[in-house]
């Protein structure tokens, strides 16, 4: 695999047009519910998988746990809600490997399949291909105001269901109708892997942002400050490359927002977009046309107003 695709999982051919996707994810919580944030990890880590046009086949799990400040009770919450989440997906949790660790991180190493025909990298994407999102953004922002005691049940509710929810359909719509690339929309917020697809791709980006992009109060937290430490550090990276025009400082800040268990970003040849959009829609996955792929100019990324 060419490293620099900057692919998030690496891909091994083997056989006869088919090949190994392996990848691996863990992290600190993002959520307080165990079997929650179980859930969460498992759906994270498999994105890569289906954002690769792949079927994810086996899992390992990743623990590191503070056995001496968290009661073993937190840990099988933990492992039953990322058990019940790989059940769902049709994987198989092989094995595993824990340490102890002064702080709780959790995730998995996962191996899939894909026909090499069907491989979607983040290095096809051709002026003219349209841009669609899977899964609305601001988990960062949302999961910020969650460890600042801003966020009420009902939307952290909300919150827990967008990241628990797997990419599977979306990953396989995005195979069966033809899309040139793809990748997983997460730390890097939807500017910075936006930004990843236009330079491997040797092409430019065009996208124009919509509040509908974002979950509930997202924006309106934005624009109070309530942003996590990797927004900064996203902005700081990327921003010498995209040209942000005249789109408003919360809504900037919140296109850098880093995202756990993001959707898909799925470029898609225009003659077949709409197919994808409506297939999508009858999937039941959240889905918005979020821009287009340009010839390569000064700028990754360009952001436009809405029509």
């Amino acid at each position: 695999m060419d490293q620099s695709t900057l692919d998030d999982a690496g891909v091994f051919a083997f056989g006869r047009g088919e090949a190994l996707v392996q990848t691996a994810d863990f992290f600190t919580p993002v959520v307080d519910d165990p079997y929650d944030f179980g859930q969460i990890a498992a759906a994270n880590a498999l994105s890569d998988v289906y954002a690769m046009g792949g079927t994810p086949l086996t899992a390992l799990a990743l623990v590191c746990f503070p056995e001496a400040t968290l009661p073993a009770a937190v840990l099988g919450g933990i492992l039953h809600g990322g058990q019940d989440k790989m059940k769902e997906a049709g994987v198989s949790i092989v094995g595993g490997h824990s340490v102890r660790d002064p702080e709780l991180k959790f995730g998995y190493s996962v191996t899939g399949v894909v026909r090499r025909r069907h491989l979607l990298t983040n290095a096809a994407a051709r002026p003219g291909d349209r841009l669609v999102l899977t899964k609305p953004l601001g988990t960062g922002v949302l999961s910020t105001a969650l460890k600042r005691g801003l966020l009420d049940r009902p939307l952290l509710r909300r919150l827990t269901r967008s990241m628990a929810s797997l990419n599977r359909r979306a990953g396989e719509a995005a195979v069966e109708f033809g899309a040139r690339a793809a990748t997983d929309v997460t730390g890097y917020g939807l500017l910075g892997h936006a930004l990843q697809v236009a330079e491997a791709s040797g092409v430019s980006v065009r996208l124009r942002p919509s509040p509908r992009w974002f979950l509930p109060r997202v924006l309106e937290w934005s624009k109070a400050g309530v942003l996590p430490g990797g927004q900064r550090n996203n902005r700081e990276f990327f921003g010498p490359r995209v040209a942000a025009g005249s789109t408003s400082e919360p809504l900037l800040d919140a296109l850098y927002d880093p995202q756990t268990s993001g959707g898909l970003l799925v470029a898609v040849p225009p003659r077949r977009a709409q197919a994808l959009l409506a297939a999508l829609r009858r999937r039941r996955v959240w889905v918005a046309e979020v821009g287009e792929v340009i010839p390569r100019t000064t700028h990754g990324v360009t952001l436009e107003r809405e029509p």
